[in-house]
């Protein structure tokens, strides 16, 4: 006598895959909006280093000498030298595949108007000891404030844009770009009677790490960092 089977199982339903959500485009409101703070109050603190290193009277960043040789001979104020040699320096990005965000621009605006506000508020350093409480604070100032703005990744200020893009465009590394950058507006910003001296080689000696060191109490999550390296994966450059 045959075994009769009974009913067939129902085969196991394979559900489908979940979707991935989208990751929220860089400029989405949600994404900008809770990181707006910390980029403007970087700026503005950026603005009143410069205005300290200028008060100080020991000598400026390189960028800031060139400003400063361009104000002697315009007779405009410092921080509307800055906004203004901003503008071609950003047109200066396009030709080299770079574009701004919203970070940039605030940078050209805000940085100029708070070196302008803090000058007129701000007497000189007299004396010796207090110009060089005054060089080394702008110098820890403009550290912090960059830490800040850039831990925002709303976009990079045009002069930073500027060597990344001779970086991504030629092959540069970041460091043959800054140098060379550099030390070319120094030199001319020398030459046009900008002011050069001890605060001058405390900023390039101290900046890079003080920065590095901002980045890691503003940037914990590391956004900026991963973006930098994501970046030079995709090109195959040296990131030095």
């Amino acid at each position: 006598m045959s075994e009769t089977s009974g009913p067939s199982p129902a085969p196991a339903s394979v559900s489908a895959p979940a979707a991935v959500p989208a990751s929220p485009s860089r400029w989405a409101p949600a994404i900008v909006l809770p990181r707006l703070p910390g980029l403007l109050i970087g700026l503005v603190l950026f603005g009143v280093g410069v205005a300290l290193m200028a008060q100080s009277g020991l000598g400026l960043g390189p960028w800031e000498v060139f400003h400063q040789g361009i104000s002697r001979h315009t007779g405009l104020p410092l921080g509307t030298v800055s906004m203004l040699v901003g503008i071609p320096v950003l047109a200066l990005w396009w030709p080299i595949g770079e574009r701004p965000g919203f970070g940039t621009i605030a940078n050209i605006a805000c940085i100029g108007l708070a070196t302008n506000v803090t000058l007129g508020v701000l007497p000189a350093a007299q004396g010796l000891v207090f110009q060089a409480a005054m060089m080394a604070g702008g110098v820890c100032t403009i550290a912090a404030a960059s830490g800040l703005y850039l831990a925002s990744d709303l976009g990079p200020g045009p002069r930073d844009g500027l060597m990344t893009g001779l970086h991504n465009r030629f092959g540069w590394s970041i460091r043959l770009a800054r140098t060379a950058v550099e030390l070319t507006v120094l030199a001319i910003g020398f030459l046009l009677g900008g002011t050069i001296g001890l605060g001058t080689v405390v900023f390039a000696l101290g900046i890079g790490p003080l920065v590095q060191i901002a980045l890691r109490v503003f940037d914990r999550e590391g956004r900026v960092s991963r973006r930098r390296r994501a970046a030079i994966a995709t090109q195959g450059l040296d990131g030095d």
